[in-house]
């Protein structure tokens, strides 16, 4: 594995993965600052903030970021998410140096015009407005806010329309100065690089920052409750999360095994089940999503308001039911989906460099890959059907939106659950 990883004296980190035989490369800088992150007069904020890092630094213009990357053919942009921050871009080789530039450029120099302020303000409103038009986006916000009532954790990315209607310069330049500190930044790159000039490089443009102060986040707590929405839809929307281990837990690879068997495929005891055996849906899936102290198995369907009862009923008798029958061939079939779908999923730099920041994120090194292909092949049915115990007897928490008068309360849910 061609992985280096160095830390600058402040505590900044700089992990790269030269893939041979690549033209290309992806670098990016992942802040550890994501919606967790906020205080409850905050949320929305970091999401506020990747918005305008691209409307103009101290050196160059909203146009002249994007021109920059994309003159040379390259792509750049961000994202926000509960626990990370990430500003990248895709280049050829040569580019790298330039890619670096602006990317730091716009981390460390913005200059929050309140101008461009409002410009951004209107753009992220539209974006909250599309998100709420859109039901199984929204769920899922309702789900996790369900999950983790009264938390960090729990509060959407985007944040509510009436706080960043009121976000100004201060509360940006703030939220920086608490948040964006060098033990909290991932410089990470993969593809055609060379570690030794991307860690000078890095040396030069981060080396001089100061170390914050700030502590980590609230604890997330996985509570588990019930929204609901009635709503004149087509379809009836339903989400049903099961408390399940973090990425830092020993069992996060087995939930991932138990989430892929139980709803991870057309092969799936779910998809074969509702739909295959009863028509009940389209599409239902489980996934298994994980933080760094917490995580959840997510169960996701749209059906009809006279099918959502029956649906609701079966998805949590499949949970049930795998605790006492899974069985090898399904741990084995799930075992296999998972390690093709990661080795599958890192063919490009850009993959391999967002892996590389959130390893380090997480654990603070990288493990081989090799690591991990044999930590998902050593789970077994023993542990997976133990672990669908546990979730099927722990804490749940219930989204609903739509026409779902008929749907059931989450009580009788976990009452089917521990019966």
């Amino acid at each position: 594995m061609n992985v280096r990883l160095d830390r600058l004296d402040n505590g900044f980190s700089v992990v790269t993965e030269h893939m041979p035989g690549l033209q290309s490369a992806s670098v990016g800088i992942w802040v550890n600052a994501g919606g967790r992150h906020e205080r409850l007069e905050q949320n929305g904020i970091a999401h506020f903030l990747e918005h305008m890092a691209f409307k103009g630094t101290g050196r160059r213009t909203a146009r002249e970021i994007a021109e920059s990357i994309e003159n040379v053919g390259g792509y750049i942009n961000a994202y926000t998410s509960r626990e990370l921050t990430a500003y990248y871009a895709r280049v050829l080789g040569a580019d790298v140096p330039l890619a670096l530039d602006v990317i730091s450029d716009i981390v460390l120099n913005p200059v929050f015009d309140p101008r461009e302020i409002e410009v951004e303000r209107g753009v992220i409103l539209q974006e909250i407005g599309q998100a709420l038009d859109t039901p199984d986006d929204v769920i899922f916000d309702w789900l996790q806010e369900a999950a983790y009532p009264g938390q960090p954790m729990g509060r959407t990315i985007l944040g509510p329309s009436e706080r960043v209607s009121a976000f100004g310069q201060a509360d940006l330049s703030g939220f920086v100065r608490e948040h964006y500190s060098p033990e909290r930044m991932i410089l990470a790159a993969a593809g055609a690089v060379d570690h030794d000039t991307v860690a000078r490089t890095a040396e030069r443009l981060f080396g001089a920052l100061e170390r914050g102060r700030g502590g980590a986040p609230e604890k997330a707590r996985f509570a588990g409750g019930e929204r609901r929405r009635v709503r004149d839809l087509e379809q009836a929307h339903f989400a049903l999360a099961l408390e399940s281990p973090g990425y830092r837990d020993d069992d996060i690879h087995v939930a991932q095994v138990f989430a892929t068997a139980l709803g991870g495929g057309m092969s799936s005891r779910l998809f074969q089940e509702v739909r295959e055996a009863r028509g009940l849906c389209y599409s239902i899936y489980a996934q298994a999503g994980a933080y760094a102290d917490t995580g959840m198995t997510t169960i996701y369907a749209g059906t009809g308001p006279a099918q959502i009862g029956e649906l609701a009923a079966v998805a949590v008798d499949e949970v049930k039911r795998s605790a006492d029958d899974m069985s090898d061939a399904e741990v084995e079939r799930a075992r296999a989906q998972l390690k093709a779908g990661m080795l599958m999923g890192l063919e490009s730099p850009s993959s391999r460099a967002e892996r590389l920041a959130r390893m380090v994120a997480i654990w603070g090194r990288v493990p081989a890959i090799e690591e991990t292909v044999a930590r998902i092949e050593a789970v077994r049915t023993a542990q997976v059907r133990d672990i669908a115990g546990r979730m099927a007897a722990g804490r749940t928490a219930l989204a609903l939106y739509g026409p779902v008068e008929a749907a059931p309360v989450l009580d009788a849910l976990r009452e089917r659950l521990a019966a």
